[in-house]
């Protein structure tokens, strides 16, 4: 297990894990951009409500997302069917 240090919003943190670096970074690195992004649109918002906002941003996008796979993998399961039915 290693240990990335990233920085988040100027603050220093050291992350352990097995992922790869590159990996990490990238995490601390979308984290930060997400949290950038809610201090620029409400500057005077606390550190801790930012992360909420940034949070709730990023559990947003994740649920869309999983809804869209969701629905690709139910396309491709009825594609999947109408064309095996065709060989039947």
């Amino acid at each position: 297990m290693g240990s990335v240090e990233v920085y988040i919003l100027g603050q220093k943190y050291t992350i352990k894990g097995d992922a790869p670096e590159e990996h990490i970074i990238r995490l601390a690195s979308y984290v930060d951009e997400k949290l950038k992004e809610v201090h620029n649109s409400s500057p005077n918002v606390t550190p801790v409500k930012a992360s909420i906002l940034a949070a709730l941003n990023i559990a947003d996008e994740l649920f869309k997302l999983k809804k869209e796979q969701e629905q690709l993998t139910n396309d491709i399961e009825e594609k999947t069917k109408t064309l095996t039915a065709l060989f039947d």
